[in-house]
């Protein structure tokens, strides 16, 4: 992983690959952002490169200069931050992400960028971390024979990356470091999710993906607990949602339980519910999905994957809150076996569900995980899942969709988001809807008709969550992977979307 320091040296005189300082955008071209620090020697040099260059310091652009005077690293990059009077802590986030992405061989980098105050400085630095990421496609390499012997081993990738160092105007004081430092640790978090998402799903089954939480929580803070129900407990146990999506194939499903418990007084503590939604591969079913539409389908579990970032970063934070996730896992195929579209199930709650389409198999297994959630009565729960077609069309690729039983907590599940970059939008969950999921045959049918298909998926969801538990429900079908080139903080593939924004939820919450 990338290995972030702090320090309140000229960053002129740091002995690095590269140098990263900011420019804005103004009338004339770009112009150095304030708060660089260069020498005026250096600062009318890279000027003039940036006027020579007709650089325009808008997001997204870098412009990298070598044997800048009086300057000891071997070049300066300048990343853009565009208008002087718009440079917000998400800029800055996205300006340092693009300029790491930049350098990505290099083997130290000094970022020098204006950051005012904490909260921009926690942000250059988790964008200095995020424009790190890659994903080791030779992890995914494995012979044949071997395949079905380990692949938990392919599937854990390990990350390596220059050594960056944060020029800091602050000062090095206490609240300074812990932000810096809690931007490694969501970094990491936030890593963890990618693999996961990024892993091809012969090699990430519900079972490996056991075996690679297992691996990184054993490897962690020693401050997580793991359990799991396999397929005969989940039988047992009452579980018709995630037993009937996961009954088509030879990769049976599990629930994986998470558990941070802190170390704090006689009282109880506060305590949040995570639920994700784990499809490790998703063809549909026997409604089986278009060819074009499954290639991204390994993705299905990005909800389970930031569940599982986000307890494992709460831990590591070492927080006053309790955080319990729920990993619904399954695999969605069509078989001789599969369930069948009519079918009734029983979920965990004893409520009967009419199958009506074996491609929204999301709900199912969120059913059962809130049925879950919902019995060890937490303050909240959250259910985070890339559940509906519906909230890209319409929030679009990079906004999700937030639903709740309580306004004002919906309210927070959005602004925890807002503060770390991760966009969200307020939705509701209108009544008038709530009579398309009746059933003739069961209690509830499971979709309704194609008209407002993410607000009837959280008001299916909704029938699941316990009396007076407030809770968010978050579709992140968008957000959750990047079909397209890197994008500032965001990589091609993989986002790691919502890791930050639960980890800022968790710690902003009280009974």
């Amino acid at each position: 992983m990338p290995n972030l320091t702090l320090t309140t040296r000229d960053g002129a005189k740091l002995k690095v690959d590269a140098l990263v300082v900011g420019s804005v955008s103004t009338d004339s071209g770009a112009t150095l952002a304030q708060g660089h620090g260069l020498p005026s020697s250096a600062a009318r040099h890279l000027a003039s490169v940036l006027t020579d260059l007709e650089a325009k310091g808008k997001p997204g652009e870098t412009v990298r200069v070598v044997a800048v005077p009086d300057v000891a690293a071997t070049a300066v990059v300048i990343t853009g931050l565009g208008a002087a009077g718009e440079v917000t802590a998400d800029v800055l986030r996205a300006a340092a992400a693009t300029a790491l992405r930049s350098v990505a061989t290099k083997t130290s980098v000094a970022v020098a960028l204006p950051a005012a105050d904490e909260a921009a400085l926690a942000a250059v630095s988790d964008g200095a971390y995020a424009g790190c990421y890659t994903f080791d496609a030779a992890s995914t390499k494995v012979s044949t024979g071997n395949q079905k012997k380990s692949p938990a081993r392919n599937a854990s990738v390990s990350h390596t990356g220059p050594k960056i160092t944060i020029v800091s105007p602050l000062g090095q004081g206490k609240s300074v470091k812990a932000a810096v430092e809690r931007a490694v640790v969501i970094g990491s978090a936030r890593d963890l999710a990618r693999d996961l998402v990024n892993t091809p799903p012969n090699l990430l089954t519900p079972q490996t993906f056991v075996d690679r939480v297992k691996a990184v929580v054993a490897a962690s803070s020693g401050k997580v607990t793991i359990s799991v129900l396999d397929e005969k407990a989940l039988a047992k146990g009452g579980f018709g949602g995630i037993v009937g999506v996961g009954q088509g194939s030879v990769n049976p499903p599990r629930i994986v339980t998470m558990t941070y418990s802190p170390n704090n007084s006689r009282a109880k503590s506060p305590s949040v519910a995570l639920v994700g939604k784990g499809i490790t591969f998703d063809s549909g079913g026997l409604c089986i999905k278009p060819s074009a539409g499954m290639l991204t389908m390994k993705s299905d579990m990005a909800g389970a994957a930031a569940v599982a970032a986000t307890v494992i970063a709460a831990a590591e934070l070492g927080g006053r809150v309790a955080v319990t996730g729920y990993l619904c896992l399954a695999e969605n195929m069509p078989s001789g076996t599969a369930q069948r579209p009519g079918d009734v199930v029983t979920m965990r709650n004893g409520t009967t569900v009419e199958i009506i389409d074996t491609d929204a198999e999301g709900r199912m297994v969120l059913g059962d995980g809130l049925c879950l959630a919902s019995e060890a009565k937490p303050d909240v729960i959250v259910d985070i899942a890339t559940l509906t077609g519906a909230q890209m069309v319409a929030l679009g690729s990079r906004v999700a969709g937030v639903m709740g039983n309580d306004d004002n907590f919906r309210g927070r599940v959005v602004d925890a988001g807002a503060a770390e970059g991760e966009d969200s939008w307020p939705m509701p969950l209108p009544k008038e809807l709530r009579p398309g999921l009746d059933s003739v045959v069961a209690d509830l049918a499971h979709k309704a008709d194609r008209w407002g298909g993410m607000l009837t998926a959280g008001l299916f969801l909704k029938e699941f969550v316990g009396e007076g538990i407030p809770w968010a429900h978050v579709d992140i079908a968008g957000p959750s992977f990047n079909e397209k080139a890197p994008d500032g903080a965001i990589p091609k593939g993989g986002t790691g979307y919502g890791v930050a924004t639960l980890v800022n939820l968790i710690e902003n919450h009280t009974a």
